[in-house]
């Protein structure tokens, strides 16, 4: 009787040290950018050796996956004592996380470790799947999805109606690059880009040739890789001008263009427009000389074309020259300006792009 006595002691004694084992906590995250199902080898690793698996939201994209792989998962919101009481023994708990990462969990865990009153199981943050570069771009997206429906302003726009803002979000990235500012360059990309996303928004809803984001993405995704058959193909280009010389052997190939000066934009500013018609008939080899007429039109012509073949892009130049102007004006009324140091000289930075 003694000895069994003695071995009942030693297997309660046993039972005790093991459920005072406190086990192991694995936090399951999951990038919502990021088609369900494709987790990482370790989380799936974790998820088949962990004794429960745990997940509050029943409708989380993951687990129809996560079930047809054979994973048992239970639609539970523990509290912090309530994990570690499941842990107990040296069990392994794994929680996958829902989209706003458990803070009420994690918080509860952090105050109990620093209570130092209770034994921690093992804590452990598993990163099941990261965002790819770019991924940011599914959720202005899905914004854009949400604000065209929802919002009154924007579910009425149309492209003639959103047009003058392409041209003002343009100047104000301009104006952004020129004054060096950092944050303000990328605020305005996200204006830019905005537009971008906007437009091609309302597309899907064109009855006659719809198209989507996608669809734009694609379309230039093709052109850069046809117009680089350096980098996508067998030609070779070493310089920066060779790349130019594939860049418009290419465009023209695709374009079909009856003229050089097809396809520039007659709207734009004037300094910019007749700059860039100079430079299109110079990369053509066309020696075409300017207009012989007299008028402040045909003076400006000529200095823009002075500017491209100098390199300097005109509009730039005459930007640089106002903002100075501006400050003299300024000093002028006794008011101090604040960004004469990024206003001068502008034109000595800013190169000509000659066709792009």
């Amino acid at each position: 009787m003694g000895y069994v006595r003695g071995v009942n002691a030693t297997s309660s004694a046993a039972a005790h040290a093991e459920d005072a084992t406190p086990g192991r906590v694995v936090l399951l995250t999951t990038s919502h950018r990021v088609a369900p199902g494709l987790l990482s080898w370790p989380a799936w690793q974790a998820l088949r050796a962990a004794d429960r698996v745990l997940c509050a939201d029943g409708a989380h994209p993951q687990l129809p996956y996560l079930r047809e792989a054979g994973i048992t998962v239970e639609e539970d919101s523990p509290t912090a004592e309530e994990l570690l009481a499941a842990c107990a023994g040296g069990r392994t708990v794994v929680v996958v996380a829902t989209g706003e990462g458990e803070p009420a969990l994690t918080d509860g865990l952090a105050r109990l470790a620093g209570s130092g009153r209770v034994s921690m199981p093992e804590l452990e943050l598993l990163p099941a799947s990261y965002d790819l570069p770019g991924a940011r771009l599914l959720d202005l997206v899905q914004v854009m999805d949400r604000i065209r429906v929802e919002c009154p302003w924007s579910s009425r726009q149309t492209h003639e109606g959103l047009a003058k803002y392409a041209v003002e979000e343009s100047y104000e990235l301009v104006e952004a690059i020129e004054d060096g500012d950092r944050d303000e360059l990328r605020e305005e990309l996200g204006d830019v880009l905005l537009q971008v996303v906007f437009h091609s928004r309302i597309a899907e809803e064109d009855a006659e040739a719809p198209f989507s984001v996608d669809d734009v993405a694609g379309t230039i995704v093709a052109k850069l890789v046809h117009r680089h058959p350096h980098v996508f193909g067998d030609a070779t280009a070493t310089t920066p001008e060779e790349v130019k010389e594939h860049w418009l052997r290419t465009k023209a190939a695709e374009k079909r263009r009856e003229s050089v000066t097809d396809g520039v934009p007659l709207h734009q500013p004037g300094l910019a427009l007749a700059a860039k018609l100079v430079a299109r008939a110079r990369t053509a080899r066309r020696e075409v000389p300017l207009p012989a007429a007299e008028g402040i039109g045909y003076e400006l012509l000529a200095l823009a074309a002075r500017a491209e073949a100098e390199g300097t892009d005109p509009e730039a130049a005459l930007r640089a020259a106002a903002r100075t102007y501006r400050d003299a004006i300024r000093d002028a009324e006794g008011i101090t300006n604040r960004d004469t140091d990024t206003d001068t000289d502008m034109n000595t930075d800013m190169n000509m792009d000659t066709d792009t």
